[in-house]
């Protein structure tokens, strides 16, 4: 067993030694993982060349949500900046909350960070400069966006890594958000607390405690309504867009309360009043109005729901046997597509606006959305591992050949009762690894699934703690960090953020996993 564990990780640590000693990227180590993970699999786990590649394209297949997003909202978000709508979004966001410095990095970095990676769009691209602009040193200006969105991770790309997480739990999107809504409100909070010690240590979290704990309180609390109440059930993708619209209102109406101005133009920049000029703000804003309004009506009508969610689901199967439903139609990337494509009837993109959106699209989407999909390639190959083609059906004979029955046996004896609160770090490890929350949802739930069914621990928390904390894992992403940088000219600075970062993310999963031993 020892040695076929060995085997079973090798690829594993390949990547990590590939992206931490040799300073690989994600795409790059994850091909070669792909391949050590394929060989090993027909070399010494009795797979089929044509299982294994059958798996990889079913894994590719799967990672739609997440890989065709990528692609989509980089082109939305690429867009917008080359029209000038994203400049004049951020111009907006400077003007809030400039009195209480603690209510204005939980509005722009909770609220606002949570809204945005919700709609597609990217937090660690968007709010470096803003924060910079405000006076943030660079160090804090690419720590705080990388955090601030942490907690709400599953709904990013409009419930994306959810959609994954349900399908492989066979779990509703209903019942997948109860069970992470049992984490979210505490978590929500730690990351704030960790945010105010990052800009102020103990004096700011002293001072921002209660703005720290509404935001927190409000930002989990609205997942757990969300799922809760019948009458919002049906919308649970938009719960990151409802949660950090929320967000932002309790602390708007914080600064109400104490007398605070909400809005204050005095650190406008003669570029920023220029930018202002140049459109109205609902017009910046065209694309993601278009996109969410859509999303409401695809989900809240329940004909349109029934429609493009199960009638219209266009299955694929790719293995004999299993299907995947891809719900194109339904799924966020196309709607992304047609919003970006329909805002421009407001925007109005020059020729010249148009050869730039193409031109930094192309360069920009390739290794990112490769990323996302090599990572579920290498989970299908170790899921689908020693299966036989036997003529009528595939299946696999021995269990001893199946790459995760390995890893369950030898984690049920290894952690016992302990697993549970082990699979929060496993998820910490794995969102590091992929820089992707349902990256890591996609590695580690079949894993999980049989590992649970031994140890008879709850299936539903173990594999909710994992994805949590490949959610929180996005504050030590190397590759997430060095975006952030890039944006302010500040490359190298990432370094220093990890080092800080880790100890918070460290922290978090600790609560996280102490709160999975307790509720498993």
């Amino acid at each position: 067993m020892l040695l076929s564990t060995f085997l079973i990780l090798l690829p594993i640590f390949a990547i990590v030694f590939l992206m931490m000693r040799m300073r690989f990227a994600a795409d790059s180590s994850g091909t070669i993982g792909w391949v050590l993970t394929l060989a090993i699999a027909c070399m010494f786990f009795q797979t089929p060349l044509e299982v294994g590649l059958r798996a990889s394209a079913a894994g590719i297949v799967a990672s739609f949500p997440i890989s065709l997003m990528v692609v989509t909202s980089i082109l939305q978000i690429t867009f917008m900046e080359a029209t000038g709508a994203l400049r004049r979004v951020a111009v907006f966001v400077k003007t809030l909350a400039l009195a209480d410095k603690s209510v204005q990095l939980m509005l722009i970095n909770v609220g606002a960070g949570t809204l945005l990676v919700s709609i597609g769009a990217t937090p660690i691209s968007i709010l470096p400069p803003i924060l910079v602009a405000l006076g943030y040193s660079s160090y804090v200006s690419v720590a705080l966006p990388a955090i601030g969105y942490d907690a709400l991770c599953t709904f990013a790309l409009l419930g994306a890594p959810l959609v994954v997480y349900s399908d492989l739990n066979g779990m509703s999107l209903v019942q997948s958000v109860q069970v992470f809504a049992k984490f979210l409100p505490v978590i929500s909070v730690f990351i704030g607390f960790g945010m105010l010690w990052i800009v102020g240590k103990w004096k700011l979290v002293r001072e921002g405690f209660l703005p720290c704990m509404i935001a927190g309180l409000t930002n989990g609390g609205v997942a757990m309504l969300m799922s809760h109440i019948p009458l919002l059930a049906s919308g649970v993708i938009l719960t990151g867009v409802f949660a950090g619209a929320c967000t932002m209102i309790a602390m708007l109406l914080y600064l109400k309360i104490l007398g605070k101005p909400i809005i204050d133009r005095s650190a406008l920049t003669k570029e920023d009043l220029e930018a202002e000029k140049s459109m109205s703000l609902a017009k910046a804003l065209s694309p993601w109005i278009i996109l969410i309004a859509a999303s409401f009506i695809i989900n809240f009508y329940p004909p349109w729901f029934d429609l493009f969610y199960a009638k219209i689901a266009m299955p694929v199967s790719i293995i004999p046997g299993q299907t995947i439903k891809t719900r194109m139609l339904w799924n966020a990337y196309t709607w992304v597509l047609i919003s970006t494509v329909a805002a421009a009837l407001f925007l109005k993109p020059t020729a010249s606006a148009m050869r730039t959106t193409m031109v930094k699209w192309y360069a920009r989407f390739p290794r990112p959305a490769f990323s996302a999909a090599v990572f579920f390639a290498i989970a299908a190959v170790m899921n689908i591992s020693g299966t036989q083609n036997l003529g009528t059906v595939w299946k696999v004979v021995d269990p001893s050949t199946n790459m995760i029955s390995v890893l369950a046996q030898g984690s049920a004896m290894a952690f016992s009762s302990l697993y549970p609160f082990i699979s929060a770090f496993l998820g910490l490890f794995g969102g590091f690894l992929s820089g992707s929350e349902a990256s890591t949802i996609a590695m580690f739930t079949d894993y999980h699934l049989m590992t649970s069914k031994l140890l008879n621990v709850d299936t539903q928390i173990v594999t909710a703690v994992t994805a949590i904390g490949g959610g929180l894992a996005s504050v030590i992403s190397p590759a997430k960090l060095q975006n952030a940088a890039a944006t302010i000219d500040a490359l190298g600075i990432e370094s220093q953020v990890i080092r800080t970062a880790f100890v918070i993310a460290t922290l978090t999963t600790l609560v996280t996993a102490l709160m999975a031993l307790y509720l498993s």
